[in-house]
């Protein structure tokens, strides 16, 4: 898709198809994360847990010394596989 930087108030802004927001499921109103990479800009959609969230903010968030920690669960109450 060919497309133009336009001036808009006080920003500059891309105008993006509804074809394209529709094949990533996204709408007017939902975040991007906007990035340059290798002189190219990279437009994603932002990943939302429960509506409020982002992953990659989680993730930004887990100290650098995490260790994961294995649950014992106990034993089958069922069919579970185990």
């Amino acid at each position: 898709m060919l497309t133009k930087l336009q001036k808009w108030g006080n920003s500059q802004g891309l105008r993006l198809s509804k074809e394209i927001l529709s094949s990533l499921h996204l709408d007017v109103g939902d975040e991007v994360e906007v990035s340059v990479e290798q002189g190219r800009i990279v437009i994603e959609p932002v990943t939302q847990i429960r509506g409020k969230y982002s992953l990659k903010a989680l993730v930004r968030e887990i100290p650098a010394n995490y260790q994961v920690q294995e649950e014992n669960w106990g034993q089958a109450a069922g069919k579970e596989v185990w």
